[in-house]
């Protein structure tokens, strides 16, 4: 399968569906994101059941904003719409293949479980109050005012 360019019009809708999509933030003055485009499209010719995405960073600047995207090329990976693995650096074809079968073996149910546990305890309370002041505490605060 050949790459499908990737716009700020198409993203959400190729991404959020059912299976892997591998997205390659690049721009064509960059050197090491030329030399990586053969070996991210052979890549998606040997996985016709992939989708490989290219985002073009210069014209999608707000898609590589959205991301956070400070060094290209960087591959991302996202399976059943989820954000799996991002990473800057060209890799070699070896490590794609290797990325590829990662995602390919991920259980999705576990990693959906860990995100909610993460999201879950980001917004929970601190499991251990403050120490309350003691009855020394308030008399060094006014003495550092100069109330003593």
């Amino acid at each position: 399968m050949a790459t499908v360019t990737l716009t700020t019009a198409n993203f959400d809708e190729v991404t959020s569906k059912d299976g892997i999509v591998l997205v390659d933030f690049w721009a064509s003055w960059c050197g090491p994101c030329v030399r990586f485009a053969p070996t991210y499209e052979r890549s998606s010719e040997k996985h016709p059941e992939i989708t490989f995405g290219k985002v073009d960073t210069e014209a999608e600047q707000m898609l590589a904003a959205k991301f956070d995207i400070r060094s290209i090329p960087t591959i991302m990976a996202i399976r059943d719409g989820v954000v799996v693995f991002a990473q800057p650096g060209a890799l070699p074809e070896s490590s794609l293949e290797n990325l590829i079968e990662k995602v390919q073996g991920l259980d999705m149910a576990e990693v959906r479980e860990q995100m909610a546990a993460h999201r879950k305890g980001a917004h929970a309370e601190p499991a251990e109050a403050a120490p309350a002041k003691t009855d020394e505490e308030p008399a060094k605060e006014e003495a550092a005012a100069g109330r003593s």
